[in-house]
């Protein structure tokens, strides 16, 4: 669609496309989820079908909390609060709950749509947010920006990520060569994938600071201590070995990065693409306040990520 268009009313799509120069991109009402993204004819995250499930949170923005909160429980401002278990199998409350949503198109033209969503106050989430996305392609790729209001009387806690896998080419992911610009991984309980304490990553199988081939490490892991250049950027580069690639950009207000191998059990088909999720906070910080944003009311806050062709 050419042109600018605002819409008040609910989404009467299921998605929208949007394209600029070799790009292409399909974003779903549900959970604003990035469907598709190919540059040229080549995909570069992992698609979903069309019409059904979101598999394994693909493309979703998880929030009002990325990653974990363990047994849905957590206090804020001296009280407690509970959240429904979306993770039976480790007892945590997974990536929020704006995934279940529609959300609704504010805008939409020929290579950008924005859409919002105002989510109900619930007992364990008791905040009145209103969070909008934009998804824009340019020449340098889909630039990802989420801003999210409160609109309500009391501060609320909040952190953010979205969810992409990325896709750097046809051969398998154990061959494909990854640089991720972090000194510090964060240790994890290896049965609920629950935060222990940082630690650096010189000498461990973690160390992609030097561009090198995954092989066989399966990571599931947030790491900090990331390098930003001198423009305020980092980035996660992947390639195949035959000479296509993806990478992945963000600024400081994201100073933790998840990454994951998609690492599955037979049947369900394994690795297929890299889970790339830069974060405004670390797994379970609604109970260790590690650079959780606390939300005052009337405030707002942003970030956005840039996912790239190389």
């Amino acid at each position: 669609m050419t042109g600018h268009r605002a819409v008040t009313r609910q989404n009467t799509v299921n998605e929208y496309r949007i394209r600029s120069g070799e790009y292409s991109a399909v974003i779903t009402a549900r959970a604003a989820a990035l469907r598709e993204l190919r540059h040229g004819e080549r995909d570069i995250v992992v698609p979903f079908p069309a019409g059904g499930p979101i598999p394994d949170y693909r493309g979703i923005i998880a929030a009002p909390w990325p990653n974990r909160i363990a047994d849905g429980q957590y206090t804020f401002d001296g009280v407690e609060y509970h959240v429904p278990i979306n993770e039976p199998a480790r007892s945590c409350a997974l990536h929020g709950f704006l995934f279940e949503l529609d959300w609704t198109l504010d805008s939409q033209e020929e290579s950008a749509v924005t859409l919002s969503c105002s989510p109900a106050p619930t007992a364990g989430y008791p905040h009145a947010l209103r969070l909008a996305v934009e998804y824009r392609l340019t020449d340098a790729g889909l630039r990802i920006a989420v801003t999210a209001a409160n609109l309500g009387r009391t501060a609320a806690p909040y952190g953010v990520c979205p969810h992409p896998y990325l896709v750097a080419g046809p051969s398998p992911l154990d061959q494909w060569i990854l640089e991720i610009p972090a000194g510090a991984c964060l240790e994890v309980t290896p049965d609920r994938l629950l935060p222990k304490e940082t630690r650096s990553v010189e000498g461990h199988a973690f160390d992609f600071r030097s561009p090198r081939a995954i092989g066989a490490t399966e990571i599931d892991h947030a790491f900090t201590d990331i390098a930003f250049d001198g423009g305020g950027q980092a980035r996660v580069l992947v390639r195949d070995p035959g000479g296509t690639g993806v990478g992945m950009s963000w600024d400081s207000s994201c100073r933790w990065l998840q990454i994951h191998t998609a690492d599955k059990e037979a049947p369900a088909l394994n690795r297929l693409g890299l889970a790339v999720e830069p974060m405004s906070c670390p797994p379970d910080a609604f109970n260790s306040g590690t650079d959780l944003v606390r939300l005052e009311a009337g405030a707002t806050h942003s970030t956005a990520w840039t996912i790239f062709a190389v």
